[in-house]
Parts: structure tokens; C-alpha cells; sequence
């Protein structure tokens, strides 16, 4: 394991009208620290050269989010505070992973809210800090830089017609991509877009996401991008319910019925901590769980459910397995449908993870 340790940033000197002309905005807290925001490439490799230089012992760490901040993505972003000298996150919806018919014109955009979401982060974890002689970071806060690119600044040529395309061949068609069959292709592309203008040590998804990290771990093991990739927990609402910015679409009743899909999972793991590891029988727990929602069943007229796939397969291929082998384990997840505030459907996933 690397030993990584943190460089302390107080206030930053104003950025002059020629930065601030090559894309630099100064976000201010409430504190004495801000945060840089940079919505140009050309911009943030500015920031990132004189953030870490030519030092070989500076690390930094990269979130990168769609917006819609949520308490898993502070989450990572803590994370990332702490492991490294420097920190980036980017806020971006990426056109090229949606389909036509998909919510890309209403995915939930608030650029204000998750500046101050960052901004009270930062300041926790710069309070937390002080005084402490912490293993994984010695000082009390790092320079952060938000990237925030236009459309036309990620895809200067548009997203159709000529142009590179990057796909992760063997994990991107099952599970989610058997479903979304455009969506690993637009994933994969604007994750090498990312990492190769950020170019951090680090690079943070959460575990709900779990097929998004192993296309993202196979694709900087392949192209050979000296990067790691850390996957953090999924971050549950009280419920159980996986927290998702789509969240934001369900009414209140649907939020708290939505549960179903962490407990079916969780069955399935009971039962496979009872010593249960046939792949049918872990189904059938699952299946159990949400027979009383689906449509023709459903108890509730209110809550019906369409459930899209249920999975078994192996941690590193995402293979469906028909036995799961203890101390090798498993993914087990799942993709319902839920009724949503505008009476149409909203998609929620979930896993989690046999060992």
C-alpha cells in the first residue's frame, strides 16, 4: 500500500482577469478556503500544473459526478480529501450515454446546490483536521477544483457523426448494458476524455455503480493509464434504498417503497450466509421479495413494479454463475422500475457484493 499525504491550502491569491479569461471562476465559502471552478480544458490543465507541478510525490485524486450531489458522492469526495495531496471533481451529464428516448433534458441539474454541498465538505473535513497529526493526511486541507466543461468543450465535434469512440468489449453488453446497450460506450468514452485532462492517481466511483468500476478498472488497466481505481460504499438512504440523483424523481410513498429492492438483495444474502449457494434458489429469495409489487400482483395499486434483470455472476468478468463459491463470491444486483412523480416509470439499481 502507498503511503499518500496531504499539502495544506489556506487562501489562494486572487486569480487575475487573464485566468479568469481562460476559464478560471473563484467559488467562496463560507470559510476562509474556496474552491476553483474551470469549465475549459485548456483551464484546468492551467490549474492542475500549478496544483501539483512537477512533483513527483503529489497525488491527486478525482471524483467524477454527473451533479445532483448526493450524500454517496460526498462520500467519495471526503475520501478523496484525505487520501491525497490534490482534488478534482468534475460535474458533467455526458450526452453520449443516454439514448434518445432517456432523461437527458431533465436530469436533475443544480450547479449552485453542489458548489455549497463541496464547499461544506471541504470545510468539515479542514475542521476535523486541525490538530490532528492523521496517517493519511498530514495537514489540514489541499487545493480542489471543481471541473465543470460545456457539451461543446467536451465534444468539440459533437457526439454523432466522425468520431473516437471507446468501448470496454466483454463487460459492457450484460446487466446494465443489456438494457441500456449505448450506455458503457458513452461511459467509457467521456471516463478516457476525463482522465486524460485531470491525469490523477486516483480515480473514485461507488459500488452502486458496480459494473461503471469494473468497465472503468478493465479500461485504465488495457489503455495503460497510470491510475487507480477505488471503489467506495454504496451510501443508503434510512430506508435501505441506494442513494441515486434519480432519487429526486420519485414521490415520497414510491422513495419509501423502493426499499424492495435492497431487501430482495439482502434476502439473498441471508440466505447465502446460511450456507445456500445455488444460484436458483438465491433467485427464487429475490423474486420472492418482489412478486407482491409486480404488475398483477402487486398489493399496493399505487406501487407496481417492472422488474428489467436480476444477476448472480462473478466479481471480475460479470459472468452469470450457477454456484457461487465461498471466499470467491459473487455480485448480486438487480434493476427494478418504480412509479415516479409524473406517473411514468423510473429505473433504480442496486448490488451487493458475496464474499
Amino acid at each position: 500500500m502507498l503511503a499518500f499525504y496531504t499539502h495544506t491550502l489556506r487562501i489562494a491569491p486572487r486569480l487575475s482577469a487573464a485566468a479568469l479569461a481562460r476559464g478560471f471562476r473563484t467559488s467562496a465559502g463560507p470559510t476562509r478556503n474556496y474552491i476553483k471552478v474551470i469549465d475549459t480544458v485548456a483551464g484546468f490543465r492551467q490549474w492542475r500544473a500549478a496544483a501539483v507541478g512537477g512533483a513527483t510525490n503529489k497525488t491527486l485524486g478525482f471524483v467524477p459526478t454527473m451533479g445532483s450531489l448526493h450524500a454517496g458522492h460526498l462520500d467519495l469526495i471526503r475520501t478523496a480529501l484525505a487520501q491525497n495531496d490534490v482534488t478534482a471533481i468534475s460535474i458533467f451529464v455526458n450526452p453520449s450515454q443516454f439514448a434518445p428516448n432517456e432523461d437527458l433534458e431533465t436530469y436533475p441539474r443544480d450547479l449552485e446546490s453542489d458548489l455549497a454541498q463541496i464547499r461544506s465538505v471541504i470545510d468539515e473535513f479542514n475542521e476535523q483536521k486541525k490538530g490532528r497529526n492523521d496517517i493519511d493526511s498530514k495537514n489540514s486541507s489541499n487545493p480542489v477544483a471543481v471541473f465543470t466543461p460545456s457539451v461543446q468543450e467536451m465534444y468539440p465535434d459533437g457526439i454523432s457523426g466522425i468520431q473516437t469512440v471507446v468501448e470496454v468489449v466483454g463487460l459492457s453488453s450484460q446487466l446494465e448494458g443489456s438494457v441500456r446497450p449505448h450506455f458503457f460506450k458513452g461511459v467509457a468514452t467521456v471516463v478516457t476524455k476525463l482522465l486524460n485532462v485531470v491525469r490523477p492517481q486516483r480515480v473514485y466511483f461507488g459500488q452502486k455503480d458496480i459494473q461503471q468500476c469494473t468497465v472503468v478498472t478493465r479500461l485504465v488497466r488495457d489503455l495503460l493509464l497510470d491510475t487507480e481505481v477505488v471503489m467506495g460504499p454504496t451510501v443508503r438512504e434510512p430506508s435501505g434504498l441506494a442513494m441515486s440523483s434519480r432519487n429526486l424523481y420519485l414521490t415520497d410513498s414510491s422513495r419509501a417503497k423502493a426499499r424492495v429492492l435492497h431487501d430482495a438483495l439482502t434476502a439473498a444474502e441471508t440466505l447465502y450466509r446460511s450456507g445456500v449457494t445455488n444460484r436458483d434458489e438465491l433467485i427464487t429469495a429475490i423474486n420472492r421479495e418482489f412478486e407482491p409489487y409486480t404488475l398483477g400482483n402487486s398489493i399496493d395499486d399505487n406501487f407496481q413494479i417492472e422488474v428489467e434483470y436480476v444477476s448472480i455472476a462473478d466479481k471480475q468478468q460479470l459472468r452469470e454463475v450457477d454456484t457461487i463459491v465461498p471466499g470467491t463470491g459473487a455480485v448480486v444486483s438487480a434493476a427494478i422500475r418504480v412509479p415516479n412523480k409524473q406517473g411514468k416509470q423510473t429505473r433504480i439499481i442496486d448490488n451487493i457484493l458475496l464474499h
